[in-house]
């Protein structure tokens, strides 16, 4: 299909998203599948659907922002957080935490960030700030409605006391809830936040060219106070750590220098 290029110029325009962030023979791919799926010949027509249709303009967002999320995904290295990560910033930076949940997806990261947290400081005392470029998905988190597998990491003790059966989907107390904000972000665009104890963002950056991935670390590494951790997931990895002043705790845990 012709006109890729002038299409990611318009996409850009209509979504403040940047597709030459994302690696190109595997987004090509993906926005020509959605494309053939609607029935559209070019990208020329698709872009005019994109501007007049508003179920198919949220169609194509919620496409491209990769949504593959579950609670306490990758358990060992919540463990690891739990039994180590944790006790050392609330020793170093008290029990009010600055934590960023970055890509947050469907919510199961930053409300999985409350529930690990509630084990070490009061409940009172706990916010975290969850981003995500698609509003989709962060209404989905709002509502807080998950699938049985998607709880499946979840301790016992949260499931029982913060998780309520309707039909076969479990829905997340209100308890929980608000102890997350939820904002619009895009992590190759926007402004980042500063003095933050922990960032979390995790397998999203895997889309991303190194170039783009390079910066998007720089800049959390800038947004972390002096001895803050980023947590990063378990399909990524930071070659260049000691370039943009991290220093490897563990293989997913990296701490500002």
């Amino acid at each position: 299909m012709e006109g890729y290029e002038k299409f990611k110029k318009d996409v850009l325009n209509l979504t403040k998203i940047d597709l030459n962030a994302y690696k190109e023979k595997q987004m090509r791919r993906r926005i020509e599948t959605l494309i053939n799926k609607n029935r559209i010949s070019s990208y020329d027509d698709y872009v005019k659907v994109l501007k007049t249709d508003k179920e198919r303009f949220e169609e194509f967002v919620n496409f491209l922002t990769i949504n593959v999320s579950e609670f306490y995904r990758n358990p060992e290295q919540w463990k690891f957080m739990d039994e180590t990560i944790f006790p050392e910033l609330t020793k170093k930076f008290g029990k009010r935490l600055k934590i960023w949940s970055a890509a947050c997806s469907t919510g199961d990261e930053p409300y999985s960030l409350v529930m690990a947290l509630s084990k070490h400081v009061p409940m009172e005392s706990i916010k975290i700030h969850a981003t995500d470029l698609d509003k989709k998905v962060m209404a989905q988190a709002q509502i807080g409605l998950y699938s049985e597998k998607s709880i499946k990491n979840v301790p016992d003790e949260f499931k029982r006391k913060y998780f309520t059966k309707i039909g076969a989907s479990y829905q997340i107390s209100d308890e929980i809830k608000k102890h997350v904000e939820f904002k619009s972000h895009n992590l190759i665009e926007d402004r980042y936040d500063t003095n933050f104890d922990m960032i979390v963002c995790r397998n999203v950056l895997i889309y991303f060219t190194d170039e783009a991935k390079d910066e998007v670390f720089l800049k959390f590494n800038k947004s972390l106070k002096k001895g803050g951790i980023l947590f990063i997931g378990s399909t990524e990895q930071i070659i260049n750590y000691r370039d943009i002043n991290f220093e490897k705790k563990s293989s997913f845990f990296f701490e500002k220098v």
